[in-house]
């Protein structure tokens, strides 16, 4: 795989990745840092942003954003009154990532450069918020992502 920086048409920079003779892996494989190399372009001259909604019956979530020690921004969120249980659940965000509340009732955001670790953080959320030993289909109880888009568009 070569992966140069190149000089397009109208003068601007760009990069080329190119692969000669490859297997439809190795192909798929180029395709991907292709994606990734993209992504990371979009996160770090715009960023992304994911929203979550709290979704409940009876017992309403209570949440709570708060910094790490030594952490400049809100990187861990805590969940309480999930299902009416007394249990408090911590979910630690991914490196680069920001939680706050939104303005919305019932809604956070989670912001951040890179969309792997934003998209991780959402899942982990999402994933520590799941109804056990009961019937899914009745309780519906959670946080889940509603939107996922870049931040200014």
């Amino acid at each position: 795989v070569d992966i140069k920086k190149v000089k397009t048409k109208d003068g601007s920079d760009g990069i080329k990745v190119e692969k000669w003779f490859g297997t439809k892996k190795e192909l798929a494989a180029v395709r991907t840092v292709c994606s990734h190399i993209s992504n990371m372009i979009v996160g770090v001259t715009n960023g992304y942003e994911y929203k979550m909604k709290f979704v409940y019956a009876h017992f309403p979530i209570n949440v709570d954003c708060k910094k790490s020690d030594g952490s400049k921004i809100k990187d861990v969120i805590e969940i309480r009154n999930y299902l009416g249980e007394k249990v408090t659940r911590k979910v630690q965000m991914m490196d680069g990532c920001e939680v706050d509340r939104t303005k919305e009732k019932d809604e956070i955001m989670v912001t951040g450069n890179s969309r792997e670790s934003v998209g991780t953080s959402v899942s982990k959320i999402q994933q520590i918020c799941q109804v056990k030993h009961k019937d899914i289909r009745k309780y519906l109880d959670g946080i889940y992502c509603t939107t996922k888009k870049v931040i200014g568009q």
